[in-house]
């Protein structure tokens, strides 16, 4: 093999190791990026079935129940438009109360229930997580538009 052949192997190789690692590293990315959603996304269809993420927005009252095993919660997460339950096996947060924001991560059941395996609360009463805020603010402005709609019936 001569000088110039070797270097070209070599340059090729390290070229190959290169784009290996690369692949290794985006793949890694995207097996832990996770998504967040807003109650109204995940009714309408707008989420992975198959993959994890997180759901936010407000506890409703009265919705918080505790099963005789005392670790398995049901509560209901709404983004005062949607709704959606929410099932969690864990010691909750301190913080987490019902009327206050949460933001749950883990998958949706096949019969819409969410499943969570983490479970965040907000930390004081100022505190809202900026992607919870927001859409609580998108899904009241499109609640809003949706009654001032005019029809016009000939």
């Amino acid at each position: 093999m001569t000088p110039r052949k070797k270097r070209f192997s070599l340059i090729g190789l390290g070229l190959a190791g290169l784009g290996i690692a690369v692949a290794l590293v985006l793949n890694a990315f995207q097996s832990n990026l996770v998504f967040f959603f807003t109650p109204t996304q995940v009714v309408n269809g707008e989420v992975p079935r198959d993959r994890s993420f997180r759901i936010g927005g407000m506890v409703e009252a009265g919705t918080l129940a505790r099963d005789s095993d005392g670790l398995t919660v049901h509560f209901v997460v709404s983004d005062t438009v949607k709704r959606v339950p929410v099932v969690y096996k864990g010691i909750l947060p301190d913080l987490f109360k019902e009327g206050k924001g949460a933001v749950a991560q883990g998958r949706l059941g096949q019969d819409g229930t969410f499943i969570a395996s983490e479970v965040l609360a907000k930390h004081d009463e100022n505190y809202m997580p900026p992607e919870a805020a927001e859409a609580i603010a998108k899904a009241k402005a499109a609640g809003q538009q949706s009654s001032k709609t005019l029809v016009v019936t000939p």
